[in-house]
């Protein structure tokens, strides 16, 4: 399995998820390759997910010679993937591909850039829509958002989330790149939560902006500037 144990969070360490979130950072890829990086990144983290943690079960199978014992995923049935518009679109295109029958939940949820970072790290964060499927205990539940910065947004996302559903039996937020302090304030704030990236970055800037990162995911991915 090409996951790690990091502190706070899981790293996929997969070769072809560091080889396509290498081109997302490089500031000359355009936006169709962009968007399309993000979704083979989701493609792969949803594969790794699968592997890292879903069971499987033996099932007879007739092939066109014979019967033989084969193995097949449990629970691809109970997924549910949360979309944190909109950069997480084509991320969470991707995840479809490995999770095609997921249900599928929206919030659209981002930072006041205006009022800027507060003195504890954090901004005000405007949510303007929220749909949401029912949660079950057997369901694996998937936060897609490709960036995790100050875990602002993640937090308030999440409380959307959890409020009045039964515990999942399993959560995960998953990012492409993360920043150390979010990476604490939400494992803080949600320790049930697993969080799983594909890197850990080194910091954030005063206007609280990952470093190194890959600029604004939403849009390089839509080219809105």
């Amino acid at each position: 399995m090409t996951i790690e144990d990091r502190d706070d969070a899981h790293v996929i360490t997969h070769a072809l998820a560091k080889d396509t979130l290498s081109k997302l950072r490089d500031k000359h890829t355009e936006q169709v390759a962009f968007r399309k990086g993000l979704v083979k990144l989701g493609r792969i983290a949803g594969y790794e997910v699968i592997d890292g943690a879903m069971e499987t079960e033996y099932v007879s199978i007739e092939t066109p010679l014979t019967e033989t014992t084969g193995e097949r995923v449990k629970g691809l049935d109970d997924v549910v993937i949360i979309n944190v518009l909109r950069a997480a679109t084509p991320f969470v295109e991707g995840l479809l591909k490995a999770f095609p029958r997921a249900k599928q939940g929206v919030i659209s949820a981002g930072r006041d850039e205006d009022a800027g970072m507060r003195e504890d790290g954090q901004f005000p964060i405007t949510v303007d829509y929220v749909k949401l499927p029912d949660i079950r205990e057997e369901d694996t539940v998937i936060v897609a958002d490709p960036m995790l910065a100050t875990g602002s947004t993640m937090c308030t996302v999440l409380d959307a989330v959890l409020d009045d559903q039964p515990d999942p039996e399993n959560l995960f937020v998953l990012s492409a790149v993360s920043a150390p302090d979010g990476l604490l304030r939400v494992s803080e704030q949600f320790p049930e939560a697993d969080l799983l990236t594909v890197s850990i970055d080194d910091h954030l800037d005063e206007n609280g902006y990952i470093i190194p990162g890959l600029g604004d995911a939403g849009d390089r991915a839509f080219r809105t500037q």
